[in-house]
């Protein structure tokens, strides 16, 4: 069932004739996305400094590592061509002295000995040079890691008065992402749903990400899915995205769920991404290998252009709340394991020998029907299914692999998708036998366009797809060829395509 990558060069060929021939400008929109995607630093901070520990790994948060040129800096520049459509999140932590003070936690001053360039500069002008720093690399805007407390060093009993100074701080240096985490009030619904009240009231820009808490759900405008091990990811995100659907009574929830760095799983279910892989690959500094990415598996870091196809297709279709459609969640559950073995986890006591198991359901769809799933004969695993109806219209549909013993699989499945129309985008990512729409009311169309969304060149696929009354099938071997087209060298990641009917 493992996929080997195939692209002859004669369809490399054949998809620039086509292009050339029908004059059909790229698919994805040139406007850079508003989704409420972002780049975190975090585990950047952990390979430079090989993951010795959570304090050494805060220390590495400093201007020379983000902003300079040197060998296991420059973090600013990762992503360069994504840049314009993510926030860049600088994590814990950018405001207490580099001696590790605890009391400057929920301070949002930046600190000087990280950040030298803002010495003797007001708290808002500091934070007004961190933001214009960092745009000047291309990013949308700045986000910041922070501490969901008041700051010891600066505590005062009006907490009113002590939040709105800093949003008005983040307001005037055009600051608009919070990552709010831990503190003495991250597991406090009550106290993360009135700062996102005050947000709003101060520095209406300001985009407020919460976790921790699903009663928040109710208010908070971005909620995370919350750190989970890499190598057993798909269905610990997955089973996460489920439970946060269902965490509250019918449209109370109003969240774009963020699944941190699963982008096909963002695609498949409308959800926000938060990218933590990065560009430094291979072994750590010190020579071990990066538990945190080992290169088994999925092998994330070889993973970069499936990150650039779902930012592209947030061009196309924006993240949405859990309140703004119907959901799906299938109550069959596929069950995933990975035997552990050195150094493939973060946590200490994932070690060698643990079998680290975890189940999800099989199909999640958001304003869809389930879609009807088969294998061919001989074929006994199906991939996890997830497929989302946007609110502008557009569908994306995501077949996601299974993490099994010690192997990353992507099994094939025929899929039947029930949609009503064919006039707005397509999204179709991962690997199938086939992909077929059922079309409830297909209206004529001329030409048929695909793309691969890390890449620029349409397809006309108009005699490629096999059309049945109101069903239309694309091949999975189709898919592969187009949703590749634009493959980086080496890259690991499935295919990632749009598809658009001209009238």
């Amino acid at each position: 069932m493992k996929h080997h990558l195939l692209l002859p060069t004669v369809f490399c060929l054949f998809s620039l004739g086509a292009y050339a021939q029908n004059k059909q400008s790229s698919l994805i929109p040139v406007q850079p996305s508003q989704a409420p995607d972002y780049f975190c630093t975090w585990n950047i901070q952990g390979y430079v400094t090989s993951y010795k520990s959570p304090e050494i790994m805060r220390q590495s948060m400093t201007g020379q590592n983000v902003f300079g040129n040197g060998t296991y800096e420059h973090w600013a520049k990762m992503f360069s061509k994504l840049h314009k459509d993510l926030f860049l999140v600088l994590d814990d932590d950018w405001e207490t002295p580099l001696n590790g003070d605890r009391s400057y936690y929920g301070s949002l001053i930046t600190d000087d000995g990280r950040f030298p360039s803002v010495k003797g500069l007001t708290p808002d002008q500091k934070l007004k040079w961190l933001s214009t720093k960092s745009k000047s690399f291309g990013w949308k805007g700045l986000g910041l890691w922070i501490c969901a407390q008041q700051a010891p060093k600066y505590k005062t009993k009006d907490s009113v008065a002590y939040w709105t100074k800093r949003l008005t701080w983040m307001k005037n240096a055009g600051i608009n992402y919070w990552k709010v985490d831990w503190g003495s009030d991250s597991e406090k619904a009550h106290w993360r749903a009135w700062l996102t009240k005050l947000g709003k009231q101060v520095a209406p820009n300001l985009i407020i990400e919460h976790a921790m808490t699903p009663a928040v759900l109710s208010t908070a405008d971005v909620y995370r899915t919350y750190d989970v091990e890499n190598i057993i990811a798909i269905p610990h995100t997955i089973d996460r995205i489920s439970k946060l659907l269902t965490a509250l009574p019918k449209y109370r929830a109003v969240s774009i769920i963020n699944c941190e760095d699963e982008p096909y799983i963002a695609v498949g279910t409308g959800c926000a991404i938060g990218i933590m892989r990065h560009e430094f690959n291979g072994n750590l500094p010190d020579g071990k290998q990066d538990n945190v990415f080992p290169p088994v598996g999925r092998d994330l870091k070889s993973r970069l252009d499936e990150v650039t196809r779902a930012v592209m297709w947030h061009r196309i279709a924006l993240p949405f709340g859990i309140d703004k459609t119907d959901f799906y969640i299938d109550t069959t559950l596929l069950h995933d394991n990975w035997l552990m073995k050195k150094d493939e986890s973060w946590m200490k006591d994932h070690g060698e020998g643990y079998v680290n198991t975890y189940q999800a359901p099989a199909v999640i769809t958001r304003g869809l029907e389930k879609p009807v799933i088969t294998l061919e004969k001989g074929d006994t695993m199906p991939p996890y299914i997830l497929a989302s109806r946007y609110p502008n219209g557009a569908i994306a549909i995501a077949a996601i692999g299974r993490t099994i013993k010690h192997d990353y699989l992507t099994p094939r499945a025929n899929v039947v998708l029930k949609v009503e129309g064919i006039e707005k985008p397509f999204g179709v990512f991962g690997h199938y036998n086939s992909l077929t729409l059922q079309v409830a009311h297909l209206k004529p169309y001329r030409k048929v366009f695909a793309q691969d969304l890390a890449g620029n060149v349409p397809v006309d696929i108009t005699t490629q797809i096999i059309r049945k009354g109101n069903s239309i099938t694309l091949t999975g071997k189709l898919i592969d060829q187009v949703g590749l087209a634009a493959r980086s060298k080496n890259d690991k990641s499935e295919p990632g395509l749009v598809l658009i009917f001209k009238p």
